[in-house]
C-alpha cells in the first residue's frame, strides 16, 4: 500500500457514519503547470452562456429565454465580446473582468461525437476519453492516463469529489476528498484509533499524512464559519469550495477534478434572471475566487470547464431546453497566449442559423473534446505524440488551439 492508497482508504472511511505542435512548455520545471477540470453535470445551456446575438434566428427560437442584445443601459443585456458573441450578464461581476484582463476564452461548437443524449452515458464516455467503439475496454479515464504519463509524483493528482470520478480511474492511486462541509475531518479520538490500527502494519506515517490533509480542510471551514457572522455567504456554495481547492492546488497538488451539478433545465430555465442565471453566477464567482486564491500561481494554472452536452437551440413548451449536442467550453488561465487574449472566441466556428443546426435542433460539434484537451496537454506538459496517444488513444489531433 503506497501513500495515495492510504489516502484513498482514509477518504473512504470518512464517508462511512486536431493538433499543431508547440515545443514551448507552459511553465519552467520548478514551477509545474496546474490543471483543473470542472465538469458541469446536467448538460448546461451553452447558448445562453455565450450568446450568439448577431443571429436573428436565436431570438426567433427563444421568445422567452433569449438574452437581450448588448446595451450599455440595460443591466439584463448580454455583454458583447465581439461582433457575434456576448456573455450572459450573470457573469458581469466575475468572469467579465477576467475576460477583459485576457484570462478567459470560450470554445463554441465543442463536445463529443456521442449522440445518446443520455446524461450518464455521455458523461462516462467523455471521462473515459476513448473512441466510442472502445468505451468498455477497461482502460480507465483520461485524467488517470495523463497522471500515468506524467508520473504520479509529478502530476500530484486530486479529485474534489465524494467518490473517485471515472476520469481518474485506472491510473495511479488518486486521493479524493469532498470539500462540502469541510471534507469531514477526523477528530483527535479518530486520529488515535486509526494511527494505532495501522501502526502495527508500518502504515502510520501515511495514515497521519492523509489525516493531516483532511484536518487542514476542516480547519479552514471552521475558520470560515466563525467569520460568517459578518459575511453569511463566505462558507456557502461553490465560491467557498473553490477557495479551498485553490489553496490545496496552490500548495500541494497539480492535477485536479471537480464536478458541479444542477444544469438540467427542462422547465423554467429563465433568461437574464432565473435558475440558469443563478447557477452561472455561483460558478463564475467560484472560478474568480479560485483564480484570486491561487495568487502568483494563477499564471501557471489552467482551468477548463466542460459539460456532457449542450441544450436544444429552440426553447421547449415549458420555457426550458432539452438535451442537445454541441456545447461551449470555458478556458481560464493567467497564462493565455497573446492571440487568445486579443480574440477570446477560439476554435472552428460557423454562422448560427437554422440551416447550420445539427439535426435541426442542436449546435454541431466542430471541436472534438479529445482534440481540444489533447492540444492543451501537449502544450502544458510538452507531451510527445506518442504520449498523447496514451492519454487519448485513437484521437485525431487536428486544428490549431494553442491557448496557453
Amino acid at each position: 500500500m503506497d501513500r495515495r492508497t492510504s489516502l484513498r482508504l482514509l477518504y473512504g472511511l470518512a464517508a462511512v457514519p486536431t493538433l499543431t505542435w508547440h515545443s514551448r512548455v507552459f511553465a519552467a520545471p520548478n514551477v509545474p503547470s496546474r490543471f483543473l477540470l470542472v465538469f458541469m453535470r446536467g448538460g448546461y445551456d451553452a447558448t445562453n452562456l455565450l450568446v450568439p446575438y448577431s443571429s436573428s434566428f436565436y431570438y426567433e427560437a427563444r421568445p422567452t429565454l433569449a438574452i437581450a442584445r448588448p446595451d450599455a443601459n440595460n443591466p439584463n443585456a448580454a455583454l458583447a465580446i465581439d461582433s457575434d458573441w456576448a456573455l450572459h450578464p450573470a457573469l458581469r461581476a466575475s468572469l467579465w473582468p477576467m475576460l477583459q484582463r485576457g484570462e478567459v476564452a470560450f470554445i463554441p461548437f465543442a463536445g463529443t461525437d456521442d449522440l445518446t443524449r443520455s446524461h450518464f452515458e455521455t458523461q462516462d464516455s467523455i471521462e473515459v476519453g476513448l473512441p466510442l467503439d472502445h468505451l468498455h475496454n477497461g482502460s480507465g479515464g483520461f485524467l488517470g492516463r495523463l497522471a500515468d504519463v506524467l508520473g504520479a509524483d509529478t502530476a500530484r493528482p486530486i479529485a474534489f469529489t465524494d467518490n473517485l470520478p471515472m476520469s481518474f480511474k485506472g491510473g495511479p492511486n488518486v486521493p479524493n476528498v469532498s470539500l462540502k462541509n469541510g471534507g469531514g475531518g477526523f477528530d483527535e479520538r479518530q486520529r488515535q484509533l486509526l494511527s494505532s490500527l495501522y501502526a502495527q502494519r508500518d502504515l502510520s506515517p501515511m495514515v497521519d499524512e492523509g489525516m493531516e490533509l483532511r484536518s487542514k480542510v476542516s480547519q479552514e471551514l471552521r475558520d470560515e464559519m466563525k467569520a460568517a457572522s459578518r459575511n453569511a455567504n463566505s462558507a456557502k456554495g461553490f465560491e467557498a469550495e473553490a477557495r479551498r481547492m485553490a489553496r490545496l492546488m496552490r500548495d500541494d497538488y497539480q492535477l485536479g477534478f471537480v464536478d458541479v451539478g444542477g444544469w438540467d433545465t427542462h422547465v423554467g430555465e429563465g433568461a437574464a434572471q432565473g435558475p440558469l442565471a443563478n447557477n452561472l453566477s455561483n460558478l463564475g464567482g467560484g472560478l474568480a475566487a479560485f483564480a484570486d486564491e491561487m495568487g502568483p500561481q494563477w499564471r501557471n494554472t489552467t482551468v477548463v470547464v466542460i459539460s456532457e452536452f449542450g441544450r436544444t437551440f429552440r426553447e421547449n413548451g415549458n420555457r426550458g431546453t432539452d438535451h442537445g449536442h454541441g456545447t461551449v467550453y470555458w478556458v481560464l488561465s493567467g497564462g493565455l497566449n497573446a492571440s487568445v487574449k486579443a480574440k477570446p472566441i477560439v476554435g472552428e466556428r460557423i454562422a448560427v442559423t437554422q440551416n447550420t443546426l445539427f439535426q435541426n435542433r442542436d449546435y454541431p460539434v466542430l471541436n472534438e473534446y479529445r482534440s481540444v484537451l489533447g492540444q492543451m496537454f501537449g502544450t502544458l506538459y510538452g507531451l510527445s505524440p506518442n504520449q498523447l496517444a496514451q492519454v487519448f488513444p485513437g484521437a485525431k489531433m487536428q486544428g490549431n488551439l494553442a491557448l496557453v
